[in-house]
């Protein structure tokens, strides 16, 4: 199943910090809800002569509108006289899509084994566990796009199923040729816990670490760019929604 990030924004705003603003800065009914634990990611102009705050509260994504003279908060959303929601564009904007963007440089700065070219117009983050038999499928039925140079696969590698698996990972990561380890790994010369530098194995724990963080369940779990937007599928996909990461039909 694919979810829009959003549904995981609990874990990532526990690692994303709001933007700084001065607390004066902020109309009384807005600063009372940031003492409470409210976090304001931006300022909107709203219908009806309201201010509008795109905010969170316990990683809940939500839409505060402070009157003209700046007295009263309304928390909720806004619907029109058609019945259409007016604060989704808001929270898209102001929320959700830094948010995206921002993990989206954490997976790039993650420790991570590239599957496939370097130039290729498509990449996905995969979180893959060296024992997850998921994870071996997902490697297999990504091949014909990989091998036709299409998609990159960026395998970001976790040790959480099993008890050598952090010692695999590392293994992996550690190889003079990791790409091709796990490669042969794959195709079934599966590779041998070994111990490795200390910084190698702090790669896998920080790679577990944001697995835990982002409120991750599942190996393999992928995300990836869609239309301007941060995709997730957790699991093994079908191959319907095989199709969708991918891009395109199979080369």
């Amino acid at each position: 199943m694919v979810f829009r990030y959003s549904v995981f924004a609990i874990g990532l705003t526990a690692i994303i910090s709001a933007p700084m603003v001065l607390a004066n800065a902020w109309p009384a009914p807005i600063q009372a809800l940031i003492e409470e634990g409210l976090k304001v990611h931006g300022e909107f102009e709203a219908p009806g002569g309201l201010n509008g705050y795109a905010a969170t509260h316990q990683g809940r994504e939500m839409t505060v509108y402070v009157t003209s003279d700046d007295k009263q908060a309304i928390v909720g959303t806004m619907i029109d006289a058609e019945g259409n929601d007016l604060s989704e564009a808001s929270l898209d904007e102001l929320v959700r899509i830094p948010q995206e963007n921002e993990l989206w440089q954490r997976l790039q700065q993650s420790h991570w084994i590239a599957d496939g070219s370097a130039d290729a117009p498509r990449v996905l983050y995969t979180f893959t566990d060296p024992n997850c038999p998921y994870c071996h499928r997902f490697w297999e039925a990504a091949r014909p796009w990989v091998e036709a140079g299409k998609v990159q696969l960026r395998h970001v590698m976790v040790g959480i199923l099993e008890p050598d698996s952090p010692a695999k990972a590392a293994a992996l990561l550690g190889a003079e040729d990791p790409e091709n380890t796990l490669h042969r790994h794959n195709n079934g010369d599966g590779i041998a816990p070994s111990a490795q530098p200390r910084e190698i194995e702090d790669q896998v724990y920080r790679n577990n670490q944001l697995f835990e963080e982002l409120g991750l369940y599942a190996t393999p779990s992928t995300l990836y760019r869609q239309d301007g937007r941060l995709e997730r599928v957790d699991g093994m996909p079908s191959e319907a929604r095989l199709v969708e990461m991918m891009g395109s039909e199979a080369p």
